[in-house]
């Protein structure tokens, strides 16, 4: 049984995930390295990137921040 229209376009959508297993070259470690891959149009990105927030940086107040000894802070959670 063969897949349905919908299912084919919805696994054409998904990321490749591809993954790849070998040794160093001293023979000392494994190495697993997974790379995904995902296609998207331009005008997705377009989009995203007109839609965007700019985000400015602005120094915190001192009431802003919390400052709290290591130790003090290990005793009240324990």
């Amino acid at each position: 049984m063969g897949l349905t229209y919908k299912k084919e376009q919805q696994l054409r959508r998904m990321p490749i995930i591809q993954s790849r297993i070998k040794a160093s070259r001293n023979g000392r470690y494994i190495i697993q390295q997974t790379v995904i891959t995902n296609v998207k149009p331009i005008e997705y990105y377009n989009a995203i990137l007109a839609n965007t927030v700019k985000v400015t940086d602005e120094p915190l107040g001192e009431d802003e921040l919390m400052f709290e000894d290591g130790a003090e802070l290990a005793k009240n959670i324990a």
